[in-house]
């Protein structure tokens, strides 16, 4: 069984390959990459290495070829361009025979209020449409997306958030890939939807995990979303990008992220990891 995924050296996609080789022969493993060069150090372990770029939908025929089960992971940049390149990776695995696909896709992608949702609705949409068996892995929050505001706590700065009492089911990127490994590695995932989500807690909670591990006060600091803009402007977030960062805050307040669901560790066989560990190793990052 041949498997193969797309975002191979990115940050969740080089996590799923690791945990991929654990458990499957690195000769049954094939790997979608954009730039083929960053992956040369995959080639040298016996992977097979594609270069499959989503802008040209021809070499995605040539990447997906003999595959079984793929793993779409969610491509990066605007809405409109992230559409038009999900349409292109689903049309070029009917094309080639593809027999199963899963796809990185948001919590609760159907109804979500999250800006990011309709890329992910739409595409959820392009995949039943193509008649191919697939599992969406709803994923929730990445605690790694946390690490800008855990850096600006290190330096004295308190946590800001615009988000209020809203939650977010945080879990750390390498349970997910975890996850993702053991749907293509694994056998009764056809048509399946799983919403991969740690247990919702708020900002307040969050920043008293953070102080636990830190040893010292971490406060909160709650705002409306303008101040939270400037705020974030002040500090240097690009222009552009603060109607994502407040659009982020606002979609948790609503409750986009407050999934309560047991799949992940139904998926991975084991509790998730502790935000007290995985925040604990941001930390080390950070501080490195």
């Amino acid at each position: 069984m041949k498997i193969a995924l797309t975002g191979a050296t990115g940050q969740l996609g080089s996590i799923v390959v690791e945990a991929l080789l654990a458990s499957v022969s690195a000769e049954d493993l094939i790997v979608s990459v954009r730039n083929p060069e960053k992956a040369e150090n995959l080639r040298a372990r016996g992977v097979d290495v594609r270069h499959g770029d989503f802008d040209k939908p021809e070499t995605l025929d040539q990447a997906f070829t003999g595959v079984d089960r793929l793993l779409i992971i969610s491509a990066e940049g605007d809405n409109d361009t992230r559409i038009r390149q999900h349409k292109a990776a689903v049309d070029a695995a009917v094309r080639a025979g593809v027999g199963f696909i899963a796809y990185t896709s948001a919590a609760n992608a159907a109804d979500s209020t999250l800006f990011l949702a309709p890329v992910h609705r739409i595409t959820e949409e392009f995949i039943r449409e193509s008649g191919i068996p697939y599992s969406f892995l709803r994923n929730n929050w990445y605690l790694e997306n946390e690490a800008g505001t855990i850096q600006s706590v290190l330096a004295g700065a308190p946590w800001l958030t615009s988000a209020g009492s809203g939650k977010v089911g945080w879990a750390a990127r390498a349970d997910y890939a975890q996850a993702a490994a053991n749907v293509l590695s694994g056998e009764g995932h056809e048509n399946t939807i799983y919403e991969l989500s740690g247990k919702p807690i708020t900002q307040e909670e969050f920043a008293a995990i953070l102080a636990e591990v830190l040893g010292k006060d971490v406060p909160v600091q709650q705002v409306d979303d303008a101040a939270y803009a400037d705020i974030m402007l002040g500090a240097g977030v690009p222009e552009a990008a603060i109607p994502i960062v407040v659009g982020i805050q606002q979609a948790i307040r609503e409750g986009a992220l407050d999934v309560v669901s047991n799949d992940f560790e139904k998926l991975l066989k084991r509790p998730l990891t502790p935000l007290s560990q995985g925040i604990r190793e941001l930390v080390e990052q950070t501080k490195a």
